[in-house]
């Protein structure tokens, strides 16, 4: 098991699921939106679903109502700003979400894709480094699957919070 650390959150996640997010950040921003369509279409055949009662889709009324009435090209703009992490509006509101409601953010917007969310271009072809992601994706356990998607979730959306150091950071213990 490893600590994974990024500008926003910290967790702990196994090899073959840190193997996994390390593969999907290698990815270029098309291939990562083309490979989380390709997680949630799989949804609960072979990949698991977050559960929907750990999330509240109220914290998101930018993400989850205004979103719906943009057009095909602002919605795809916005989604790869999230994936880049730019300080946008949008992106700055999923940046504030906690991972829970993040994952649910991605969730209502593949169930929503081809009819009020933008979908897949018809000619798209996953590329082979795509299928043997979502491969090792579908070969992870159920808590591996939620933990690599929170993972590659978290590490979405902008926000100006910083994390706090760790002990390992600062070296120094927390007194009580």
């Amino acid at each position: 098991m490893t600590v994974e650390s990024n500008e926003n959150k910290t967790q702990y996640v196994q090899e073959d699921t840190r193997r996994a997010v390390d593969a999907f950040e290698n990815l270029d921003t098309d291939a990562k939106l083309g490979l989380l369509y390709l997680i949630y279409e799989k949804m609960g055949k072979s990949i698991t679903p977050a559960a929907p009662t750990a999330t509240d889709p109220n914290l998101a009324p930018l993400l989850l109502g205004n979103y719906y009435d943009l057009s095909e090209q602002e919605q795809l703009t916005i989604m790869r700003q999230i994936v880049n992490r730019e300080a946008t509006e949008y992106s700055r509101a999923y940046g504030s979400l906690r991972e829970n409601n993040q994952l649910m953010v991605w969730f209502a917007w593949a169930q929503a894709m081809g009819n009020t969310v933008v979908g897949m271009p018809p000619n798209y072809q996953a590329s082979e480094t795509i299928q043997n992601l979502l491969a090792q994706v579908e070969s992870l356990s159920f808590e591996n699957q939620i933990s690599m998607l929170r993972a590659i979730a978290s590490q979405m959306g902008y926000t100006e919070v910083q994390p706090i150091p760790t002990q390992a950071e600062t070296g120094k213990t927390a007194s009580l």
